[in-house]
């Protein structure tokens, strides 16, 4: 087997983990709102998702109270009362609460709390036809340099609910296209150090979804990364229109085009 063979085979069953991972049952396709409880009524309700909830009062988490009417579940237990509740990690299969089939998973943004429900019988989900993704093109694995900054840098940028909202960057990751053209993104610093990128490139809006998310693992020591533009993904916005997905940040809008990675919806 060549080292282009593998690497190929690599890309596919990533791929195919990509599109697993999209048409889970709580995928990113399950999703059917996000309901802050800023615009619940007087009483805590929120637009079809029974219950009542309302923030603590030291906001630390959420008061949610229930009766035998509205069936739902807390820690696999019908609720009749009330439960204090935190923020949910490890994404909607963890999430504490569940009415019938469907997931209500905590959200915490910026002091703000908000319920979002996961439905496996969303209708994208079952009407989903695909990404429309380029072929791996191994020239688009590029070589790149991690600077961190000296701190942190917080960064106001719109986000795709229409609120505007702080993205935490980390650095900057520099490199250059296959024809040697420098090219640099600002960084967000992950998990273990891996790093996450919000970018347009020539192409977004024309043949490819408006902007696409790009990680990496993390970068060595001395700060070289690998930059690898086939696993560029769509961003959870392009799925359902109930995510909160940041926009590019100043400077991540590449004049290069892009031509590989995940491109839009298939049609």
């Amino acid at each position: 087997m060549t080292e282009t063979t593998s690497a190929t085979q690599e890309w596919q069953e990533w791929h195919q983990q990509r599109l697993e991972t999209v048409t889970a049952p709580y995928g990113p396709l399950s999703v059917t709102g996000t309901h802050w409880l800023l615009d619940a009524d007087s009483e805590g309700r929120l637009p079809q998702t029974p219950g009542r909830w309302q923030p603590a009062p030291d906001g630390s988490g959420v008061v949610l109270r229930a009766d035998i009417m509205d069936g739902l579940v807390v820690d696999g237990e019908l609720l009749v009362g009330e439960a204090v509740l935190g923020r949910d990690s490890g994404g909607p299969s963890r999430s504490r609460v569940s009415f019938g089939e469907r997931r209500l998973e905590l959200l915490n943004r910026e002091g703000q709390w908000a319920v979002r429900v996961h439905d496996p019988d969303a209708p994208a989900r079952r009407a989903f036809p695909g990404i429309r993704t380029a072929s791996y093109d191994g020239r688009w694995v590029r070589p790149g340099r991690f600077r961190p900054y000296e701190a942190p840098r917080g960064v106001r940028v719109p986000n795709a609910d229409g609120r505007e909202r702080t993205l935490e960057l980390g650095g900057q990751v520099s490199f250059a296209t296959p024809d040697g053209r420098p090219q640099a993104l600002q960084v967000s610093v992950v998990g273990s150090r891996a790093l996450w990128a919000v970018f347009t490139d020539g192409s977004s809006g024309r043949g490819t979804y408006r902007f696409r998310f790009l990680r990496t693992g993390a970068p060595d020591p001395d700060g070289a990364v690998t930059v690898d533009f086939n696993r560029a993904t769509l961003p959870p916005c392009a799925f359902s229109d109930h995510f909160l997905c940041p926009f590019p940040p100043p400077g991540n809008t590449l004049a290069a085009e892009i031509p590989v990675g995940e491109r839009d919806i298939s049609s």
